[in-house]
């Protein structure tokens, strides 16, 4: 077969080459105690989409820096005593998706809640505030400024929020809570269990925002990651702040959170993939400590992959 990047044997060794910055666990920790003090403020409006067996809601709460962040909760009706819980993320610069996708589980007795990240598809509120440059995405939003204003921190302390308040809710059981996602959800997923280790079971597919270097020297750093390029470009074309630049990237790299997961792991990877590479996931995978199962598409790229959704369900319904 065609070889997009490292041999099958180097990549499940490989563990990545994006720097760790030296205060990473501190970095960490100081975000957790900011998001103690925030209050949700949660609300739920009845939405317009009906079905029989579950209600659905509208659902609003207040993150970090203030931002109003909407996600799609579904409720499933006519069970006793508390549910298992799914939590979704979507896709880099998608939002939560239809409804009706979320009702398998719902049937299953899950209760469902999927997140808009803030400023991208859906209708979660992007407050801003930052110093720099907006220009081109949300990996390089805060690189300038303090490092406690990069964008993915809020986006990750988001869907942290969210797991906490789904976890709090009077008919979801706290100790049956999975999550997953595709791409840039795959690494909400990582960056949620690695933030919350009461998560029980994630399922991340392709995950994204990995070895920001590696993403670079394979001369990949276009489609979801065209933002690094556009960065290096108008803003540091001799590279004299390479090294600062992607030490500040490991602040809000998945691969460096990984190390924190408690969950059980079932983690998708694609080997002919240009868009988040073979061998950002696998440093991922590898510096994953827990249980975990590896399932990997040898022809497939960033795309559909067959049978992916229906093993993500049956990992799944063991909750």
């Amino acid at each position: 077969m065609p070889i997009l990047d490292m041999s099958l044997e180097e990549l499940k060794v490989y563990k990545g080459i994006n720097p760790c910055p030296e205060d990473f666990d501190g970095y960490w920790t100081r975000a957790l105690k900011e998001l103690e003090g925030v209050d949700p403020s949660v609300e739920y409006i009845p939405s317009n989409f009906k079905v029989s067996y579950a209600d659905c809601f509208d659902m609003y709460f207040t993150g970090v820096k203030g931002a109003r962040v909407h996600a799609k909760c579904l409720k499933p009706k006519n069970t006793s005593g508390k549910n298992p819980a799914l939590i979704m993320f979507h896709g880099y610069r998608g939002n939560s998706g239809d409804w009706v996708e979320k009702l398998p589980y719902v049937a299953m007795g899950f209760t469902v809640v999927a997140m808009d990240c803030r400023g991208q598809g859906g209708s979660s509120e992007d407050v801003g505030g930052n110093k720099g440059t907006t220009y081109g995405g949300h990996i390089i939003r805060g690189l300038e400024d303090n490092p406690d204003n990069l964008m993915f921190r809020h986006i990750f302390l988001d869907a942290v929020e969210l797991a906490r308040i789904v976890m709090d809710m009077e008919d979801v059981d706290s100790e049956r809570v999975g999550v997953t996602g595709y791409s840039q959800g795959g690494a909400l997923t990582l960056a949620c269990a690695s933030l919350e280790p009461r998560i029980k079971k994630i399922a991340p597919v392709y995950p994204f925002l990995s070895d920001y270097k590696r993403v670079w020297h394979m001369d990949l750093a276009k489609d979801a990651y065209e933002e690094l390029n556009y960065y290096f470009r108008f803003f540091d074309p001799l590279h004299e702040k390479e090294e600062e630049v992607f030490t500040k990237l490991g602040y809000i790299d998945v691969k460096n959170l990984a190390k924190y997961i408690k969950s059980e792991v079932l983690f998708t990877a694609t080997l002919l993939d240009n868009i988040c590479p073979p061998s950002t996931q696998f440093a991922i995978y590898n510096n994953i400590n827990s249980k975990k199962s590896l399932r990997i598409y040898h022809d497939y790229g960033h795309e559909n992959l067959p049978m992916t959704n229906d093993a993500v369900f049956q990992f799944m319904k063991e909750l």
